[in-house]
């Protein structure tokens, strides 16, 4: 890992080099991230209004520094104010390269998943804030370190999951990617796009879910096995064009278009995953 001299004061940026051929086809990415102007955002920033909300993500923290090492109490907050409080990973370069060979931290202290109601994170992120060499081991640690839920994707490998917390119940298990999203990769190459965006969009797409649901049954339980499988095929649909963002025409375009890959979806987990 080779680091670069930039002026703090620099505008944050990320370079990204997609290879789409890589793993037959499902693609892959390198990111280059310029922190810059991001280590100037402290918690302090975050004023109170922020934390009056029924739901509070922190996604991405590893990017700004000095929110990252606050989560701790940044969360703690939130829980005060009875907010459901999740986070959302990225790789922490920082970290690695102060120490490759120790578990990366989260917060000041690991009981910031104790005040996690969620995490989302990819298999490699999982195994480096657990420290662990497998994700069932990964799952153990988050669960027993007090996170409610915790989800672990996998590139195009299905994904783990394991959740013991009022608001979602009690599971354990993996979900599988989106059938129809493999089957036009493969067969209609020239609708897709890049990779880029895939995680997000898949938190993006859980995120949605869980407040979707709240609005409409908020004294019901969370469905997670639907927060999970928006998460899927919004990740999925990630696929299909280029960067991490789908630019909207009209309000809800997204929405419409992966309303059948979920429908569909939803079929195939009750097939494949019977409850």
């Amino acid at each position: 890992m080779h680091s670069f001299p930039t002026r703090r004061s620099s505008d944050l940026f990320t370079d990204v080099l997609s290879d789409p051929d890589y793993d037959q086809g499902h693609g892959e990415r390198i990111f280059i991230n310029n922190i810059g102007a991001a280590w100037d955002l402290f918690p302090e920033d975050l004023d109170d209004a922020f934390f009056e909300s029924d739901i509070v993500v922190f996604g991405g923290t590893a990017l700004v520094p000095n929110i990252h090492q606050s989560l701790t109490e940044l969360l703690k907050k939130s829980k005060e104010k009875n907010a459901l409080t999740i986070v959302n990973t990225v790789y922490d370069s920082l970290n690695e390269k102060k120490n490759p060979n120790a578990a990366w931290p989260l917060g000041s202290s690991s009981e910031t998943y104790r005040h996690t109601d969620l995490l989302i994170a990819d298999r490699e992120e999982a195994l480096r804030l657990s420290g662990k060499d497998s994700v069932d081991d990964a799952l153990c640690f988050f669960q027993k370190s007090g996170v409610g839920g915790i989800v672990i994707t996998h590139g195009a490998n299905p994904l783990y999951f394991a959740y013991n917390n009022p608001l979602f119940g009690t599971s354990k298990g993996s979900m599988p990617v989106s059938e129809k999203v493999k089957e036009m990769i493969i067969q209609h190459p020239e609708k897709v796009g890049d990779t880029t965006g895939c995680g997000d969009n898949f938190a993006g797409g859980v995120i949605a879910s869980i407040a979707q649901q709240l609005l409409e049954h908020p004294s019901q339980q969370i469905d997670m096995p639907k927060a999970i499988a928006m998460g899927v095929v919004s990740g999925g649909y990630a696929c299909f064009y280029h960067g991490g963002t789908f630019y909207e025409k009209e309000s809800g375009e997204k929405r419409k278009k992966i309303e059948s890959f979920y429908n569909e979806y939803l079929i195939q987990i009750q097939k494949n995953y019977p409850q």
